[in-house]
């Protein structure tokens, strides 16, 4: 018996004769905070749609217990999905938008919404699509904080918002939804932006869970190192899973490889997730 929120086993899709997913299999657990990252077109979309019951699949994906494409409307009570700031109805007034997600989803609350829009400019007689960026920033906000959802999915949250408004967006996101009962698991292509918050980290490439561990883990099994000159060769001998110039450095990415033998090297460090990403994606053959 497992209290994992999602249970994903041999997940696979195919449109038409192409093979989008070639069998996934992952487990998500409650309280953590999950990045899935990945190229257009790698299956993000395809994936979290399977989890949240809107397409058909092969194998078998379990969200809080249920199948979601057969009980989606029971699933979808503890669950939220939440796509980029442009997914905003634009046609609406900030207090339609609210009544509207009344009805929707039955574990929205305006008055917590209300409460969130409290000391910014967002007005409940406003009009969406007359507001800034930073104004949809604050409002798709208080929409997320006011789900009480065990689930909560977000694909790329802050799309064109200015990086100020992005990390204003993750940390009160951090602060005050985030508890040991619900998981947030969220697509994005700055993988940067929200290192510092993640728990777990999923990197998906054409069809494939090509990573999945704890964010702890990345140290352990990662290494980058810049090499020194006299030590390209000693460093290539060690089969680095990535390389490559950088200012005039040779920069060097290593998978398992003995730490003793990487600091004779040149500099060490761990990769950033945007480095291994890259390091990851470039390569010829995947990490498992």
């Amino acid at each position: 018996m497992t209290n994992a929120i999602v249970e994903v086993r041999g997940l696979k899709k195919q449109f038409g004769k192409t093979e989008i997913l070639h069998g996934l299999d992952f487990d998500i657990p409650p309280g953590r905070i999950y990045g899935l990252v990945g190229h257009n077109g790698a299956g993000k979309t395809t994936t979290l749609n399977a989890m949240l019951g809107l397409t058909s699949y092969e194998g078998s994906v379990q969200v809080l217990g249920e199948d979601p494409y057969r009980h989606r409307a029971r699933l979808m009570k503890d669950v939220a999905f939440i796509s980029d700031v442009a997914s905003l109805p634009r046609f609406l007034k900030v207090r339609e938008l609210f009544r509207m997600l009344t009805d929707i989803h039955p574990n929205f609350t305006v008055e917590r919404a209300v409460g969130f829009l409290d000391g910014t400019d967002v007005k409940l007689g406003a009009l969406i699509g007359h507001l800034s960026k930073g104004m949809l920033a604050q409002l798709h906000l208080a929409v997320v904080l006011a789900i009480d959802a065990k689930l909560l999915v977000l694909d790329e949250p802050t799309l064109g918002l200015d990086i100020t408004y992005r990390k204003r967006f993750y940390r009160r996101l951090l602060e005050d939804y985030m508890t040991a009962e619900r998981t947030l698991l969220i697509t994005t292509h700055q993988v940067d932006e929200i290192e510092f918050m993640l728990s777990d980290i999923m990197f998906i490439r054409d069809g494939d869970l090509i990573l999945h561990m704890p964010m702890e883990q990345v140290p352990q099994r990662f290494t980058q190192v810049v090499v020194a000159p006299e030590k390209i060769a000693s460093a290539s001998a060690l089969k680095p899973i990535f390389a490559e110039t950088r200012f005039g450095q040779t920069v060097m990415v290593f998978d398992g490889a003995d730490p003793n033998a990487l600091h004779e090297l040149g500099a060490v460090s761990t990769p950033t997730l945007s480095d291994l990403f890259v390091a990851l994606m470039s390569r010829d053959g995947g990490a498992n």
